[in-house]
Formats: C-alpha cells, sequence, structure tokens
C-alpha cells in the first residue's frame, strides 16, 4: 500500500509514501472530517491512496493572484 500525494490543481505528484502499515494519526488523516476526507482521498482499486493537497508552485501561484481561489481551475 502507498499513499500518493498530489496537486489538486496541477495533477503533479507532490511525493509518496511506500509503506505496508501507516498510522493515520501521524498524516492527520484523522484530523479531516468525512468531507473533507471525501474531497481529498481517492482509494485504488490496488489498495493505494491518494491524497489531493497543493503543491508549492500552485500555493506561490495562488498568493500571487488571490483571485484565482475563485476558480475551479486556474492550470489551463
Amino acid at each position: 500500500m502507498a499513499i500518493i500525494y498530489h496537486c489538486r490543481h496541477c495533477t503533479q505528484e507532490i511525493g509518496r509514501l511506500e509503506e505496508q502499515v501507516l498510522d493515520a494519526s501521524l498524516l492527520g488523516i484523522d484530523r479531516l472530517t468525512a468531507k473533507e476526507k471525501q474531497e481529498m482521498m481517492e482509494y485504488q482499486a490496488n489498495g493505494d491512496i491518494k491524497i489531493y493537497a497543493i503543491c508549492d508552485t500552485c500555493e506561490a501561484a495562488l498568493q500571487e493572484h488571490p483571485h484565482y481561489h475563485e476558480l475551479d481551475y486556474f492550470i489551463q
């Protein structure tokens, strides 16, 4: 099982944890609401979990252009 972090804006892989056993509390997953889990996590058929976050590049773009927060997608 792997936990794979992807940017929710540009879809770039941010990071990957390849472990047999992972503690959800160490990753902060236990702090997410059910709605946040539904929006941010995607379970794969092979047992992997994709977690959608924001990469540094997209975060910088959002800070530089705050109006991008209003858009569903700002990467063309």
